[in-house]
């Protein structure tokens, strides 16, 4: 369980106590569609509360303590922008990341999609060597009767746990992962291996490997 302890917009205003009592601090940045729920899925893991009315982000930092094995990770999470009109703030929240979670919505395809088309090649050039995790959100919608007929009628569907492994796969990412902001389900998991790579060794050249990790 992540433990928030103050949000934060800069370095300064961190809480030094926090950082003592942490054997890592690392920086996680979310990068994604606007729409595709990373605030609320930021939101739900340092808070535990699905927000009801989550507002759009332009740049804002969560500190948050994870628990990997018997080390405490002091994470700083970057949540950003997706809106074209916002690349320039964004990149630059890219500096000192120690991974790299992109998100797109199960039941947006397009946000799928952008994950190549857009995603990569920007995570690419700004965080070469930087591990990255794929992340499917809204898994609710998937099977949601109502979702399921509007993108009928557009002659789309949800994305399937197969296309998002195979689309982590494809650009490399160390692992692909699923969760819903909305039910919880999931969300814990995927900072506790965002974490975890933002830890590894290992993990540092991402791009010239790929891990079978799916969960």
């Amino acid at each position: 369980m992540a433990t928030q302890t103050k949000t934060a917009t800069s370095p300064k205003d961190e809480n030094p106590s926090v950082q003592a009592s942490s054997d890592f601090h690392k920086k996680l940045v979310i990068v994604g569609d606007g729409g595709c729920g990373k605030t609320s899925m930021l939101t739900a893991f340092a808070t535990g509360v699905f927000p009801e009315n989550p507002q759009a982000t332009l740049l804002e930092t969560v500190i948050t303590n994870v628990n990997v094995g018997n080390k405490k990770v002091r994470l700083s999470l970057c949540d950003t922008a997706g809106q074209e009109t916002y690349d320039r703030l964004r990149t630059r929240s890219y500096t000192d990341a120690a991974v790299v979670v992109v998100v797109f919505s199960i039941d947006a395809p397009d946000s799928l999609d952008n994950v190549e088309t857009r995603w990569n090649p920007e995570v690419r050039h700004f965080c070469f060597k930087v591990p990255c995790l794929v992340v499917g959100n809204k898994k609710d919608l998937r099977n949601c009767p109502d979702t399921v007929e509007e993108l009928r009628e557009r002659r789309l569907s949800p994305v399937t746990y197969k296309e998002g492994a195979a689309m982590a796969k494809k650009i490399k990412a160390k692992a692909y992962m699923e969760c819903s902001a909305l039910d919880k389900q999931g969300v814990q998991e995927v900072f506790q291996r965002a974490a975890r790579l933002a830890i590894s060794p290992r993990s540092r050249n991402f791009w010239s490997s790929w891990c079978c990790a799916y969960t």
